[in-house]
């Protein structure tokens, strides 16, 4: 009987594309993906080093499988991700029933570092420095059967004082432009419609063969790819968001309006100490150009508050961009001291207390923006791409979910008279906006099935009653396929 396996993912897209490929890895060993109330025998943990107490979840997550395990000798526990990476064996000290640890670059190690582990009867710690094998090459099992990851670089070249990722993910890799696009029009052929270009900053793409406008020429050979519908890229930096990319998404029909930028501060000192190789007058330069070029283009963004040194002028100069920028949305983060990490040793480091009232004055001008945004929108028709669990009150509701070219999460009563499946398109109005998504209550107004509803469908019919890999942030979501957004470290 084949042994049956459960992914637990922790951070950001990148890990969660991972996991994507752990998943892919285990079926292609022979391991099959565990009833929802079944205890797996093998559990993957995939996770995150960024926030302050990513060690703390993980432990008290591995404490609670203690019991489990000691009842059932041959199940099996592993854990890989940035914070394997980080604390290698000493994993396996504080939790010594953990059978396999391994790192960010080896995730291709897992099933025979699983299977040793198993016939030598002793922890596995692999840790590699360095990455053998881009990780595209593996198998995944992909989340969705209508949209999907595609990943174009691992890594990072940025030093942001706060950051701990570069340490982590190494040095940027890029792929060739014909790799990615052999995978995205693979993927089209399977049903797919809507890619996300995936990197921890995207726009760099190119540094490693030295074609600065390689980025710009990726989404315009994405244009040409017949079937696919949709692109979307995350995440950018602004030092390196150029003009020929601003004019490749306007320029590209399929190229969508919507933009995630991280900020992180407004305050040009605090920006000078996080390291980041841009300024405020900068910033606010590209969310003028891109709204120029795509006057409905959405932007989004990263904020962090309480940053070692931040005072309240400096604060106040985060919120003036965010009264300025009318961000769609915004994931706002608490700085979070992390070890090894320049930011963790310097002066200035603010009370919780100050970072806390900070932290929810900027929410509540966040929601007050983006509901403003939002509210522009009444009235005006849309195409969605129906999505798959989005709607978290769907089923009470008896509504279904999509998202806009914009990628705004709209929640809309679907047609009494035709099946619409995920993956499929709806022209909907909206009548509500509400600050983190819209709503349309009026009649479906058009319906078009599409090749990526079929794959949905075959999907259902061929993996009846399964499950996707578990995501656990606790965060709401940017886009399809319900990607988490990155930790702020991760820009």
């Amino acid at each position: 009987m084949a042994r049956t396996y459960e992914v637990r993912t922790y951070g950001c897209q990148m890990n969660v594309h991972d996991s994507e490929r752990l998943t892919g890895l285990l079926e292609d060993a022979g391991y099959v993906a565990a009833p929802a109330d079944a205890q797996a025998d093998v559990v993957v943990f995939n996770t995150c080093a960024v926030r302050e107490n990513a060690d703390n979840k993980l432990y008290g997550n591995l404490s609670h499988l203690a019991p489990i395990k000691a009842a059932n000798p041959g199940m099996q526990i592993a854990v890989g991700g940035c914070l394997a990476q980080k604390d290698r064996s000493t994993i396996t000290t504080k939790a010594p029933y953990v059978d396999v640890v391994f790192g960010t670059h080896n995730i291709g190690s897992l099933p025979v570092l699983l299977e040793r582990a198993r016939v030598m009867e002793e922890a596995q710690v692999e840790i590699l420095e360095s990455l053998a094998v881009f990780p595209s090459t593996l198998p995944t099992k992909r989340d969705s059967a209508y949209a999907a990851w595609v990943s174009i670089s691992v890594g990072c070249n940025n030093t942001c004082t706060f950051c701990i990722v570069p340490a982590l993910r190494g040095k940027e890799k890029d792929r060739r432009p014909g790799e990615i696009l052999a995978e995205v029009e693979a993927l089209v052929a399977e049903g797919v419609s809507e890619i996300t270009l995936l990197g921890q900053n995207v726009n760099a793409y190119g540094v490693e063969f030295g074609d600065r406008q390689a980025f710009s020429k990726l989404l315009r050979a994405c244009g040409e790819i017949e079937g696919l519908e949709r692109v979307r890229f995350t995440s950018p930096h602004p030092a390196e968001f150029t003009d020929d990319v601003i004019e490749a998404m306007a320029e590209t029909p399929n190229v969508m309006p919507s933009l995630h930028m991280p900020l992180q501060s407004g305050s040009d000192k605090v920006l000078k100490d996080m390291r980041r190789s841009y300024r405020q007058a900068k910033y606010l330069g590209i969310i003028e150009r891109v709204r120029a070029a795509m006057p409905d283009a959405a932007i989004t963004t990263d904020i962090i508050v309480g940053f070692p040194g931040e005072t309240e002028a400096d604060f106040q100069a985060t919120l003036d961009v965010v009264r300025e920028a009318r961000f769609a949305g915004a994931f706002t983060f608490q700085y979070s001291k992390r070890p090894g990490t320049p930011a963790a040793t310097l002066d200035g480091q603010i009370p919780p207390e100050v970072v806390r009232d900070r932290y929810d004055r900027l929410a509540a001008l966040v929601n007050e923006v983006a509901w403003d945004e939002g509210k522009r929108l009444v009235g005006r028709r849309v195409e969605l791409m129906v999505s798959e669990g989005e709607g978290r009150k769907d089923k009470v509701t008896h509504r279904l979910s999509g998202r806009g070219p914009d990628n705004r999460l709209v929640h809309f009563t679907p047609p009494e008279d035709v099946e619409v499946r995920p993956g499929d398109r709806v022209t909907v109005e909206i009548t509500y906006a509400a600050p983190h998504h819209l709503v349309a209550d009026g009649p479906v107004l058009a319906v078009r099935r599409t090749r990526s509803g079929d794959a949905w469908a075959h999907r259902q019919a061929q993996e009846p009653g399964a499950t996707p890999v578990g995501v656990g942030l606790g965060m709401p979501t940017l886009g399809v396929p319900a990607p988490l957004p990155d930790a702020p470290a991760c820009r």
